[in-house]
């Protein structure tokens, strides 16, 4: 299967906020915290077109990457596949390829409390820097990992 990155435009943010509301809806319920509404507005608030890609399977839209700098950082951020491409190796293909991009610094993400891709994460060399009872907070080592 194909799969590319496409830069962002402002009319992607419609499509945004459900596929958030979407991905994101059994973690928050499991974890008490899920509002119809500010799931979605905090989609619409942090979206940044500059630095948000598209993920494109076979000509589809199939999720979003958003990798923001932020000094000696960079921060992965809205990284979200439709239900359809979880599991099948896409999030691999592009955690790999935007890891392999050049930056002089750490790169970090946040991820839910036992949300299934924190194991993706850990795969592809993040650890644990903090967790509280909603989020873990992730640095990249610099390894590799497997191609899970």
């Amino acid at each position: 299967m194909e799969i590319g990155l496409r830069d962002s435009v402002a009319g992607d943010i419609d499509w945004l906020v459900e596929l958030r509301a979407d991905v994101l809806r059994s973690d928050l319920e499991r974890l008490g915290r899920f509002d119809e509404v500010r799931v979605r507005d905090r989609m619409r608030a942090a979206f940044q077109p500059r630095w948000t890609r598209i993920i494109v399977c076979g000509g589809d839209d199939a999720g979003s990457i958003t990798v923001r700098p932020e000094g000696a950082v960079r921060w992965i951020e809205h990284f979200y596949l439709t239900p359809s491409r979880q599991g099948v190796g896409v999030g691999s293909r592009v955690l790999r390829a935007v890891l392999a991009e050049p930056f002089e610094g750490r790169t970090r993400l946040n991820v839910l409390q036992g949300s299934p891709a924190r194991y993706l994460y850990e795969r592809h060399g993040f650890v644990v820097d903090s967790e509280d009872d909603v989020d873990v907070f992730m640095t990249w080592n610099g390894a590799g990992g497997s191609d899970g």
